[in-house]
C-alpha cells in the first residue's frame, strides 16, 4: 500500500505543480515546480523511491517516445534530416569526446571511461522541459520541430555510447571497430524492430476489423500496447529500445493512412494520449526532484572523491560543465545551421536575428530525465569487484547540470525567443492555404454530384438546389478568404463576414451549453443525453 500511496502522490504532485506554475506572477516553468515538489515529498515522507533505471526506461520512455514520434511532422523532419542527424549524432559524439577529456583533465580523479560515461549522459537534451520553460513564450514552429527531432534520436545514441564507456569502465578493454559494429547493430536494429512491429499489429488489427467491425476501446489498448512491445523485443535481441519506440512511433503515422479508424476512435485516443503525456512528463520531474536529497547526501562522498575538502569545488564543476556544455553546443549549432537554413537566407555571418536563433538553439539543450535514469545505470562495482570509481560523483554532477540548464535556460529563452522567427514559416502557411482552398474545391465538386444524384433525371426538386447552393456557398466564402489572388473587397467582406459569423456560432454554442448545464443542475435531462449534446457542442466549439 505504501508503493501506491506514493504513486498517487506524485500524481498530485503533477497537478498541483500545473495549477501553481499558471497562478504564479512570475514565469517559472512548471519542470520547476515539479522538482521542486519532488524534492519536498522527498524531505516530508521519509521514504525513498529507489529508482531501477531499467524499470524507469520501461514504463515511462516507450509510451512518450513512441508518441513524441507519432506526432512530430514527417514533412519539417524530413526537410531538415540533415540538422536533425549533426545534432543527434554528431553533436553527441562530439560532446562525449570534447567533455570526456575535459572532465577527466579537470577532475584527474575520474577515470577517463568514467569521464566519457559521464559525458554521454550528458549529451542528451529534453524538449519537453524546453517546451514547458517556452510555455508562456510562442516557440517557432520550425525550431520546435529541429529540437524534437533532435530529441528522439539523441537520447539512443547518448546511451549507447553510455553503454560502451561503462562497459569499458568495467573491463578495462574497448575496440572502436568493435563499437562500430555495436552501434550499427543497436541502432538498425532498433529503428528495424519498430518499423516491424508498429506495420504487423496495424496490419493484424485492420483485418480483424474489416471481419468483426472496430471497436475503439480495443483500438486505443493496441496503440498503448505498441511502444512497450516494440521496446521490448528490441531489448531483448540487445538493440536499442529508445530507437525501436521512436521508430514505431513514426511508422504509426504512415500505418493510419492504410486504416481508417472511425472518428470516434481517433477523438477518444487522441484524449488518453494527450493525459498519458502530460501525467508521465510530469511524473519524471516530480521523481527527478524526489531524488536530489538523496544525491545532495553524497555530497561530502562526492568531495572526497574530487579529492577536495570544499563542497564550493563541486559547485565550480557543475558551473564549468554547464559553461562548456553551453559552448560547444553553440558553436555546433551554428556551423550546422550556417550551412543550412541561415545560408539559404544571409551572406553575412552574424546578424542580430542570427544570433538570437543560435543562441536560443543553445540554450534549449537543456538536461532532464534521460540524464539522470543514465547516470544511474552506472554499476557499483567493477568486473573484479571492486567499488567503481567515481559513481557519487558523476551522479551528483550530473544532476547539478540538470537543474543550472533548467534554471538558465527560464531565465534565457523567454528573452531570447520573444518575437524571434524562424526561416521557411511564411512558405509552410501558403502550403496550408493551398491545400484548404483545393479541398474546399473538391468539396464543391462533391457536393455538386451528390445533388444530380438525388435529382431524378428529369425531375429536377428545388430543395436540392437551395440546400446545395447554400452549402457550396459556405466553401466558396472559404476560398474567398484564403485565396491571395482572389478580388481584394470581396476577400475582405468575406473575412469580416467569417469573424462575425465565427462570433454568433461561439455564442450560440455558449448559450446552448449554459442551458444543458442549468437543467442538468434540475436533474431535467439525463447523464447519457447530457454527455452525447455535451460532446457535440465541444466538437462544434473546436472546429
Amino acid at each position: 500500500m505504501e508503493i501506491v500511496s506514493l504513486v498517487l502522490l506524485l500524481l498530485l504532485a503533477v497537478v498541483a505543480s500545473s495549477a501553481i506554475a499558471r497562478m504564479l506572477p512570475i514565469a517559472i516553468p512548471a519542470p520547476l515546480v515539479q522538482i521542486a515538489l519532488g524534492g519536498v515529498i522527498g524531505v516530508a515522507s521519509g521514504a525513498r523511491i529507489t529508482l531501477d533505471p531499467d524499470l524507469f526506461f520501461l514504463l515511462f520512455l516507450p509510451p512518450l517516445l513512441f508518441l513524441d514520434g507519432w506526432r512530430i511532422p514527417k514533412d519539417e523532419l524530413f526537410r531538415d534530416w540533415k540538422i536533425v542527424v549533426e545534432l543527434a549524432l554528431g553533436l553527441v559524439v562530439a560532446t562525449v569526446v570534447g567533455m570526456g577529456f575535459l572532465i577527466h583533465w579537470m577532475i584527474p580523479a575520474m577515470p577517463l571511461a568514467v569521464s566519457f560515461a559521464l559525458a554521454a549522459v550528458l549529451s542528451p537534451t529534453d524538449p519537453i522541459a524546453v517546451s514547458a520553460i517556452a510555455a508562456r513564450v510562442p516557440v517557432p514552429k520550425r525550431m520546435m520541430h529541429l529540437l524534437e527531432g533532435e530529441s528522439l534520436f539523441n537520447d539512443a545514441s547518448g546511451l549507447v555510447l553510455l553503454r560502451f564507456a561503462v562497459l569499458a569502465a568495467v573491463t578495462g578493454h574497448f575496440s572502436i571497430g568493435q563499437a562500430a559494429l555495436s552501434f550499427l547493430w543497436v541502432a538498425g536494429g532498433g529503428l528495424l524492430i519498430g518499423v516491424v512491429v508498429t506495420a504487423a499489429v496495424t496490419w493484424a488489427t485492420s483485418k480483424l476489423e474489416t471481419r468483426i467491425g472496430e471497436e475503439p476501446g480495443t483500438l486505443i489498448l493496441v496503440s498503448l500496447l505498441i511502444p512497450f512491445g516494440a521496446y521490448s523485443a528490441a531489448e531483448h535481441l540487445a538493440c536499442s529500445g529508445i530507437l525501436a519506440a521512436v521508430a514505431a512511433g513514426v511508422t504509426m503515422t504512415f500505418a493510419e493512412f492504410t486504416q481508417s479508424a472511425l472518428p470516434t476512435t481517433r477523438i477518444r485516443r487522441n484524449t488518453v494520449w494527450d493525459a498519458i503525456q502530460f501525467a508521465g512528463n510530469g511524473v519524471i520531474f516530480v521523481l527527478l526532484g524526489e531524488q536530489f536529497p538523496a544525491i545532495l547526501d553524497s555530497a561530502s562522498r562526492s568531495v572526497h572523491a574530487a579529492g577536495h575538502h570544499s563542497g564550493w569545488w563541486l559547485l565550480m564543476y557543475v558551473a564549468v560543465l554547464t559553461v562548456a556544455l553551453a559552448a560547444l553546443r553553440f558553436a555546433w549549432v551554428w556551423l550546422s545551421m550556417r550551412m543550412t537554413i541561415l545560408r539559404r537566407r544571409e551572406t553575412r555571418p552574424f546578424r542580430s536575428s542570427n544570433v538570437r536563433l543560435i543562441s536560443a538553439m543553445s540554450f534549449a539543450g537543456v538536461k532532464g530525465a534521460i540524464t539522470l535514469a543514465g547516470i544511474l545505470t552506472l554499476p557499483y562495482a567493477l568486473a573484479d569487484g571492486s567499488p567503481f570509481p567515481a559513481r557519487d560523483l558523476a551522479l551528483f554532477l550530473a544532476a547539478g547540470v540538470i537543474f543550472a540548464s533548467l534554471l538558465i535556460a527560464s531565465v534565457a529563452l523567454p528573452w531570447l525567443l520573444s518575437g524571434l522567427e524562424m526561416p521557411g514559416e511564411e512558405a509552410a502557411m501558403a502550403q496550408e492555404d493551398v491545400v484548404r482552398i483545393g479541398l474546399a474545391k473538391i468539396a464543391i465538386s462533391a457536393v455538386e454530384a451528390e445533388r444530380k444524384l438525388l435529382d431524378d433525371g428529369d425531375t429536377v426538386e428545388p430543395v436540392h438546389d437551395r440546400i446545395a447552393t447554400r452549402i457550396a456557398d459556405l466553401y466558396r466564402e472559404r476560398i474567398a478568404v484564403l485565396d491571395p489572388d482572389s478580388d481584394d473587397e470581396a476577400a475582405l467582406g468575406s473575412r469580416r463576414r467569417e469573424r462575425i459569423e465565427r462570433t454568433f456560432r461561439l455564442a450560440a454554442i455558449h448559450a446552448q451549453r449554459a442551458e444543458l448545464h442549468r437543467l442538468a443542475r434540475a436533474r431535467q435531462v439525463s447523464s447519457d443525453l447530457l454527455r452525447r449534446i455535451t460532446r457535440e457542442l465541444d466538437l462544434l466549439e473546436v472546429r
